[in-house]
């Protein structure tokens, strides 16, 4: 609620004369202007800013600041932030604007505005050993000894899909004006299905469903081996 200058004035003088007191302040502000007792008064904490202020500066009013507003953005805080993410480049931008003493809001501006910098995730690959180079060396050197040259090598792979439909929050992103709290439930145990495929420069062979008397099973080496006897000889070539 915004208060004349009168009436700021009364609280002030009201707030000395009564030994500062807030009660007695408020009492003699009704009785001033003929308030009742429902209706609204300055509240504690108002009287209490006013008389700081009036204290500290003379009037009621809040001090206004002079000159420009401070930038936080300067060159010296744009150097500090990036000396630590050249640090930590994996700490978050939170914990960095602690350790500077900046807020948060500011460092990432800094980070988008000034360093031009953007936020990536983190991507989990399989780790590839020393061996393994080798290992791969070897492999392709018996391929190329023990496959014809008028044969089709056939590279193939099976993925398990969810029949419940199951989303990856990670990769799952909702754009609203409100948070729609949208609640996806999938069962502790979900079904899935095993889907193998394969391609060569003949084309694709598949997709082949693992599935006995309409139920999904496990991909074992007897399925695997069972599932190639199936395929028609002109289909697969040379596999």
């Amino acid at each position: 609620m915004r208060w004349s200058g009168e009436r700021r004035g009364f609280v002030i003088e009201a707030f000395f004369k009564n030994n500062d007191s807030v009660t007695a302040t408020q009492r003699a502000f009704r009785t001033r202007f003929g308030l009742y007792a429902t209706d609204a008064v300055p509240d504690r904490k108002t009287i209490l800013r006013w008389v700081s202020n009036v204290t500290a500066s003379g009037s009621p009013l809040p001090r206004k600041s002079s000159g420009r507003p401070r930038n936080v953005r300067t060159p010296e805080n744009v150097q500090r932030v990036r000396s630590f993410i050249e640090q930590s480049p994996r700490r978050c931008a939170r914990k960095h604007a602690a350790a500077l003493g900046i807020s948060d809001r500011t460092v990432r501006r800094i980070l988008h505005a000034d360093l031009r910098m953007q936020l990536y995730k983190m991507m989990v690959a399989q780790v590839l050993r020393v061996t393994d180079w080798e290992t791969r060396r070897i492999l392709s050197e018996d391929i190329l000894q023990h496959v014809p040259p008028t044969a089709a090598l056939w590279c193939s792979d099976e993925a398990q899909f969810h029949l419940s439909g199951t989303v990856s929050k990670q990769n799952f992103r909702y754009w609203a004006e409100n948070n729609p709290r949208d609640l996806h439930q999938r069962p502790l145990h979900s079904p899935r299905v095993t889907v193998w495929c394969a391609v060569s420069r003949l084309g694709v062979v598949g997709p082949y469903f693992f599935e006995e008397g309409g139920e999904t099973v496990t991909l074992t080496s007897n399925r695997y081996c069972e599932m190639l006897r199936e395929l028609p000889p002109a289909q697969i070539g040379g596999i």
